[in-house]
């Protein structure tokens, strides 16, 4: 029981997905929150500490979604074995707080009534009762309360309603719960939730209400012709919107550094500090922190089609689809979060019961391209397709992905006829929330998180990795006059970069790049945000506040390339090779690593990490080597 108010109690949010835990848990904690891992496993632990009215000290921890204490994903296992006590590194919480859909409460209650049954002191939020009234639901929370033998908080948490309510509900002594009184088995507590739901969450029979507003967008967003034509729709916006919203705030980014590089050139001497800074640090974090606003532009659209409902409606769609794979409309979340990022994607792969899909799902995550290759991709689709519309990028960047994802698929089928089957037999249920109004302060937090993170990765690892390329360019410097000391493209090609690529040059010819190109090649692998800064780098772009101009340069010295018998290196069947590269190469070290501590298994992280390289070098060969038999070279 809580009476002891000096002292710190657990208190641990558990529901079903779509259920409105993350609002929750977002409008209790506020900005006092941090991520980790549980104890011997890589699922998140969210936590976060808030205080009730009476200045009692809370710590609040959000446990994975769950649909019930009989676990089948590893999210669920999670879940249950922190209520349960045998998660290592937790303790029992003090306080379990139900939050349910008021407009699926039905389908809800059994998670609660398992929660109930463990006898720890229990308060149920009742979220989204705006939705379950306007839907013809008649609620009676104090009825509500009494057959459950707990508290019950109705809420609006979208909108803030509720929860000082509920700070209060936590705020009262709650004791331990006496025995339940329905049986414990299946079909005890269905018969129980039957009798709850007639009793306090009664649904009109008014014809007003046999269709609500969700029921009537489904029959648009669900059906076999227009659901698709909707989702092409849907995704041909978001391409468009990367290129036509994004330019503006892109042109502003450049001017930024082009301003910073030519004031650092304006007050400092000429020599190899000044060089780092303006042609290694700007120019490498310009080249990469440019592509921002079109990255936040992609979080904006998963955020939305969270928030809103829909992503659950395009999973129920790819579920037909991906059956036909091996796989279920379950690993449609994980693969177009793959989409924005593949660590998150991969991770996201715990809600998957079956070991086997779960499996190849991770394996691939990487071919679904993530917001890293939309740097390289915008910079190859201007150079295959100057002075283009918006919507020819658009179709092309659609055309881009879809590549990934049909090879996905299609390595998908191949290792499900490889791979030994589940013992259990999963089947896909999915919970279809009811559409809301998007949440603009989740969306504002999703991005703005996404963003900073971006931001870190470019003030860290990809400064690093541009000083490193800044530095590898500019040693060893020629000696006074000499012939390269006069001529910077040969003074770059005597340079420990130069050497580097010379020396993977024959590698990289097949596939139609030189040196330069295939030193570029090379440092993606650690980031493939480094891939533009490197052709900057290497070309000896300079920063400029002009974003057309800049790209026109590059466009410039890439068409004037030649080989040294005279034949042009960058033709349209180069391009079009690099594109396939990126496309499946699986150019990100950090993925590697959490697919090495999602599988436990180090040999199939290795395997993934070079059978893909592999598989990218040959289809980039055989696009460049079958177009020039076919004369398009």
């Amino acid at each position: 029981m809580i009476t002891d108010s000096s002292e710190s109690n657990t208190v641990a949010l558990v529901g079903n997905p779509n259920a409105g835990k993350t609002t929750i848990f977002n409008a209790l904690t506020g900005q006092s929150q941090k991520v980790g891992n549980y104890s011997g496993v890589t699922v998140s632990e969210k936590s976060g500490k808030f205080h009730t009215p009476d200045g009692r000290k809370m710590n609040l921890i959000d446990l994975p979604g769950c649909l019930s204490l009989t676990p089948v994903s590893v999210d669920e296992k999670i879940a249950a074995s922190v209520l349960m006590g045998s998660q290592a590194g937790e303790k029992v919480p003090d306080v379990v707080v139900c939050v349910v859909d008021a407009s699926s409460l039905e389908r809800q209650l059994r998670l609660v009534l398992e929660v109930i049954e463990l006898g720890l002191p229990t308060v149920l939020a009742l979220n989204m009762v705006d939705m379950a009234e306007s839907g013809g639901v008649r609620l009676d929370t104090a009825l509500l309360s009494e057959e459950l033998g707990i508290p019950v908080v109705p809420m609006q948490a979208n909108k803030g309603k509720g929860i000082i309510e509920l700070k209060q509900a936590l705020r009262m002594p709650l004791p331990a719960l006496s025995k339940h009184h329905w049986d414990a088995t299946y079909e005890g507590r269905m018969s129980k939730i039957g009798v709850i739901i007639e009793a306090a969450a009664r649904r009109s029979d008014s014809d007003e209400y046999s269709h609500t507003t969700s029921d009537k967008l489904d029959s648009w967003f669900l059906h076999p012709f227009t659901g698709w034509l909707s989702f092409i729709v849907i995704m041909l916006s978001v391409f468009w919107s990367i290129f036509a919203l994004s330019e503006a705030p892109m042109g502003m980014v450049e001017e930024a550094f082009g301003g910073l590089g030519n004031w650092v050139n304006s007050v400092m001497p000429e020599g190899d500090l000044r060089s780092l800074i303006v042609d290694g640090v700007i120019a490498g974090l310009g080249g990469t922190v440019i592509f921002l606003p079109q990255i936040m532009i992609l979080f904006f659209f998963i955020g939305l089609m969270e928030t809103t409902g829909y992503m659950s409606r395009a999973a129920y769609l790819m579920d037909g689809v991906m059956t036909k794979v091996g796989l279920s409309g379950r690993a449609f979340l994980p693969l177009l979060s793959s989409h924005a990022c593949a660590i998150p994607g991969i991770m996201a792969t715990r809600t998957i019961p079956s070991a086997k899909e779960r499996f190849i799902t991770i394996l691939i995550a990487p071919w679904m391209s993530c917001s890293a290759r939309i740097p390289v991709y915008t910079t190859l689709i201007l150079l295959l397709l100057p002075g283009v519309s918006f919507l020819n990028k658009a179709l092309m960047m659609l055309g881009i992905y879809s590549v990934g994802i049909i090879t996905g698929f299609i390595a998908a089928k191949v290792l499900r006829t490889r791979i030994p089957a589940d013992k259990e037999v999963s089947h896909f249920m999915l919970e279809l929330p009811s559409y809301r109004a998007p949440q603009i302060g989740y969306l504002l937090r999703q991005i703005a998180s996404r963003a900073w993170s971006f931001l870190k990765r470019a003030g860290t690892v990809i400064l690093g990795l541009t000083i490193l390329l800044w530095a590898l360019q500019t040693y060893p410097k020629p000696d006074e006059g000499t012939a390269a000391a006069e001529d910077s493209a040969l003074a770059l090609e005597q340079s420990f970069m130069g050497m580097a690529g010379k020396t993977v040059e024959p590698v990289m010819k097949p596939l139609g790049y030189d040196w330069r190109m295939g030193t570029a090649v090379i440092a993606s692998f650690a980031a493939r945000e480094v891939f533009v800064s490197n052709l900057m780098i290497t070309y000896s772009i300079e920063e400029d506040d002009d974003e057309d101009k800049m790209n026109q340069s590059l466009r410039d010295k890439l068409v004037a390339s030649t080989w040294p018998d005279g034949r042009k290196i960058y033709t349209p069947l180069t391009i079009l090779s690099l594109l396939v590269f990126f496309i499946y190469a699986l150019q990100c070290l950090p993925t590697t690593v959490v697919v090495m501590r999602e599988l436990n298994s180090k040999k199939w992280a290795i395997y993934q990490l070079v059978g893909m390289s592999a598989f990218a070098y040959v289809a980039a060969l055989s696009v460049f080597q079958i177009g020039k038999l076919l004369g398009f070279e």
